[in-house]
């Protein structure tokens, strides 16, 4: 969704540490447009990030029962850091892009974190490709069963690889979705497709969950390890 608005500066106010569960920091970011909650999985200063945001809905889990987490555990374990971000107008995309924008900005500059790859599912696909392409400090991004609308800047994501992920069976948008992003987009990008999977990537997790957390890993840190073809995807 997108709507009429008048140019507003967007600021960071402040960042609250709310509690640590696990390791994981419980964060509330503070901004003069409203408040984003947020989950950081933190790595080292000079580690890379991956920045993770929801669908239409927003929220901090992702996909596929709780995919968000569950990497961002995965990849805590290479070096790699994580954000999973709850937008402040779930739905509205430039607030979201910006959203996301102020976030990246926040790991980079206050945090100290290197490289950033951004993540988003459904809609938040359509997110993190417009917020990749205007960032400088985006290195890397990812739409899962991403939507069209909002993708107007695919090719700018360029030379930025992106990956897209979609299932064969998605009932909400169909694969033909990350088909045309794919068909705009400039090199390098790629495009995975999962037979029988639906919107949700459900049906297909632990394949999407190895697959992705391989992609930024070679992305973000150059791990290359052994690509094994499976019977459930398609690479074009």
């Amino acid at each position: 969704m997108a709507r009429e608005q008048q140019q507003r500066e967007f600021i960071l106010e402040g960042v609250t540490l709310e509690q640590v569960v696990e390791g994981v920091e419980e964060l509330a970011f503070h901004t003069n447009l409203g408040q984003m909650p947020a989950r950081l999985h933190p790595a080292p200063i000079g580690a890379p990030a991956v920045v993770w945001v929801g669908g239409a809905g927003g929220g901090l889990d992702g996909p596929a029962w709780g995919m968000y987490p569950r990497l961002a555990g995965q990849l805590a374990h290479l070096g790699i850091a994580s954000l999973r971000l709850h937008y402040r107008q779930p739905n509205y995309l430039e607030d979201c892009v910006a959203d996301t924008l102020l976030a990246v900005q926040h790991l980079v500059q206050q945090r100290g974190y290197g490289a950033i790859a951004l993540v988003g599912h459904s809609f938040g696909g359509a997110v993190v490709i417009s917020a990749g392409a205007l960032s400088e400090q985006v290195k890397a991004v990812v739409a899962m069963s991403s939507q069209t609308y909002g993708t107007d800047l695919a090719p700018q994501v360029s030379p930025r690889p992106l990956l897209l992920v979609h299932g064969t069976a998605d009932e909400v948008l169909p694969a033909a979705c990350s088909e045309n992003i794919y068909a705009r987009a400039g090199q390098p990008k790629e495009l995975l497709l999962y037979p029988g999977c639906r919107h949700g990537l459900d049906e297909c997790r632990d394949q999407v969950d190895a697959d992705v957390v391989r992609w930024l890993r070679r992305q973000l840190i150059g791990g290359v390890g052994a690509k094994t073809p499976e019977p459930n995807r398609v690479l074009l």
